[in-house]
């Protein structure tokens, strides 16, 4: 990320489509048009594995798999495996926010429908593709894939309440498991099979149209997924399987009683012993898939802030050691570099500030917390970001700029607009502004910043569980206009270039990471 440019936060989600919720069908690359007439290299992303509690990317019942939800029917359509004549498309499904519920019936019925057409048909000997696709992804798939089935049958992916020898993994109950499920785990593999073709397809684009991806790896994952399941030693865990302690943050900017994620926290000596595997497989899998990924809650690597399982706030919590040094060594010795980015925001220490400089990767800055209460005295001023830095207006926990001016107070409204000089329609593209003139390489903004949009296209709120993740695009709202401006600003601020400097690739032992591919830009 040593180049000079700027790019766009949009989940897949909130892609515009016939239905209920966005996904990698044609709207992915319609969007990938967009970037390119408007001169952006990166495309950031949240997680993009299933969903778990409240829809939630960064709760999910696998920190490897896909969410079968972003699995494109047209494209299903396009490779044979569905009739167009089986999709039902209610007109009302493409507008307004996402509809998680509607998306959850519809799409896993087309899943199910075309995995019996490709079953049924074989497919013009594709079978052999998923049959390597899960050979290739067996250290995770193979436990997904029975997690899955066996929460349907059981209703529950609380793994705890399933009878004693599945939740302990007993061997003779997990071979009695995978003969009985055989038909649903290799659903299972299909799906994710279809994900990764369909993901591929995608990235192939980006790449020919010189577009960068940014991923999201979270630190934790979700009790209930197959991650804590399958290896339940790494986490800290009582007898029964349940957290002893579960991750959070002390009280802050966004809560005055800090915020209980309610996720279970690592035993990172458990994980030393086994040299990381588990994390240096979960790399792998997101090296694959993006350029370069964002290590959510970088500081939990350093010290992770615990929280007694049943506390209801997190006021009384603690920190406990994070992998630390340790686990980043072994990790550029599985790798041989690091593209990654660091969200470093919180309360940062000096053993943060430390392995950040020993590791050389760039942090984070959000314009809306430098100008946020010491408005009046004028913050840490965008010139003086590091060059080594990626700058956002505002991240996926944040308001919209337009609704994080609209609730400031009078006094630091006038601030601002004396800082940016700009009145109060200009607010929202100063702040873009201010963004790309930084000396951070790389500058990010939320596509609803981009339309000006309010708090009501707000991605999420941190400590409120309901209602986050659903703001979606209107068909049409990423016009010519807006494109052509963007770029425009873009090109003033240097952030336009005209080619792609070729790098080398992460190695390891089995693959080569391409960071970034040489080809013509925008």
């Amino acid at each position: 990320m040593n180049q000079r440019a700027s790019g766009i936060l949009l989940h897949p989600t909130s892609l515009p489509n016939p239905y209920p919720i966005g996904d990698l069908g044609p709207a992915a690359t319609a969007f990938v048009d967009f970037m390119v007439e408007s001169g952006q290299r990166w495309w950031q992303m949240l997680p993009i594995g299933p969903a778990g509690k409240e829809n939630s990317p960064y709760r999910s019942p696998s920190a490897f798999g896909g969410n079968a939800l972003l699995v494109s029917p047209d494209r299903l359509v396009e490779d044979g495996l569905l009739g167009r004549q089986d999709i039902e498309l209610p007109i009302s499904w493409g507008e307004g926010a996402v509809n998680f519920p509607a998306a959850t019936r519809s799409k896993l019925r087309w899943l199910r429908k075309a995995f019996e057409h490709f079953e049924k048909n074989r497919h013009g000997g594709r079978q052999s593709e998923l049959d390597a696709f899960a050979r290739a992804e067996s250290f995770w798939l193979e436990d997904f894939s029975l997690f899955s089935a066996i929460q349907e049958k059981e209703g529950t992916s609380d793994w705890t309440r399933w009878s004693q020898e599945l939740r302990t993994r007993q061997p003779e109950a997990l071979l009695r498991a995978q003969k009985y499920f055989a038909n649903d785990i290799r659903y299972h593999q299909f799906v994710q099979w279809q994900f990764s073709v369909q993901w591929e397809e995608l990235r192939a684009y980006c790449a020919s149209q010189g577009i960068w991806l940014i991923g999201d790896v979270p630190l934790f994952v979700a009790h209930q997924s197959a991650d804590v399941w399958a290896h339940p030693g790494l986490f800290k865990l009582d007898a029964d399987g349940n957290p002893t302690v579960v991750a959070g943050v002390p009280p802050d900017y966004f809560s005055k009683t800090g915020q209980v994620w309610g996720v279970p926290v690592y035993r990172w000596e458990a994980l030393q012993e086994q040299k990381y595997s588990w994390w240096i497989e979960r790399l792998r899998t997101a090296f694959r898939r993006f350029d370069v990924n964002r290590l959510d809650h970088f500081i939990g690597f350093v010290r992770t802030y615990e929280v007694p399982a049943q506390a209801k706030t997190a006021v009384n919590g603690q920190y406990q050691p994070g992998g630390g040094d340790s686990f980043f060594q072994a990790v550029r010795e599985a790798f041989g570099c690091l593209p990654l980015i660091a969200d470093d925001l919180g309360a940062t220490t000096p053993e943060v500030v430390a392995l950040l400089d020993q590791l050389q990767i760039p942090g984070t800055r959000v314009l809306q917390f430098e100008f946020g209460s010491n408005l009046e005295t004028n913050s840490v001023p965008s010139e003086q970001h590091p060059v080594k830095s990626v700058v956002y207006t505002g991240t996926h926990d944040n308001d919209t700029t337009a609704g994080w001016y609209r609730k400031l107070p009078l006094t630091q409204r006038k601030a601002l607009r004396l800082r940016l000089r700009a009145n109060d329609h200009e607010i929202v593209w100063a702040m873009i502004r201010e963004a790309l003139a930084s000396l951070s390489d790389t500058a990010i903004f939320p596509a609803q910043d981009l339309l000006e949009l309010g708090s009501e296209a707000r991605m999420n709120s941190p400590g409120i569980e309901e209602g986050n993740w659903q703001w979606r695009l209107k068909h049409g709202a990423l016009a010519e206009e807006l494109a052509q401006k963007l770029r425009s600003i873009s090109t003033t601020y240097g952030r336009l270039g005209t080619e792609l400097h070729p790098t080398s690739g992460c190695q390891d032992d089995d693959t080569t990471l391409q960071i970034a591919t040489e080809t013509q830009g925008p």
